[in-house]
């Protein structure tokens, strides 16, 4: 089950590969992304010191969440993946011009899992090319609309 998608990632980026990992989460954090209080569209993965981090993953806090918490809303949220993975992404990022872009976070055995992928960024005109297809796509859809109901 999806909780939150970055639908900006596929138009401005070529997705080469798919990875899933797993985040590192505190409780307030959890208990918002159960609410459905998460905003995936600025995020960016980086790399230090040879482990992922989520950035720009903004989890609102709940009304209700503790006193005694720090609820931060843009905190830099740790990705969890094994370490040949992670290395074998570091190659190709530091090598190849690839860059990490989350693409959406969901559950998975009752985890939150972070669907992360190896993506180049398009250039200006692939980004046209791909609003003609969704264009004539939906156009498409309609002229058939219209036809099917005409016929009746």
């Amino acid at each position: 089950m999806s909780i939150a998608e970055n639908r900006r990632a596929r138009f401005d980026y070529h997705i080469e590969e798919r990875f899933e990992a797993g985040m590192v989460l505190q409780g307030w954090e959890i208990k918002a992304v159960r609410a459905g209080q998460v905003q995936l569209t600025d995020g960016y993965v980086v790399i230090r010191d040879g482990e992922l981090y989520l950035i720009g993953c903004r989890i609102n806090a709940l009304r209700s969440a503790s006193t005694h918490v720090n609820p931060e809303a843009d905190r830099t949220k740790k990705l969890l993946m094994h370490k040949e993975e992670i290395r074998r992404l570091i190659g190709k990022v530091e090598q190849k011009g690839f860059t990490l872009v989350p693409l959406d976070l969901h559950y998975k055995g009752g985890r939150v899992k972070a669907e992360i992928a190896l993506a180049k960024g398009k250039a200006q005109h692939d980004k046209r090319d791909t609003e003609k297809k969704r264009d004539w796509e939906r156009e498409k859809g309609r002229l058939m609309r219209h036809k099917v109901s005409t016929k009746s």
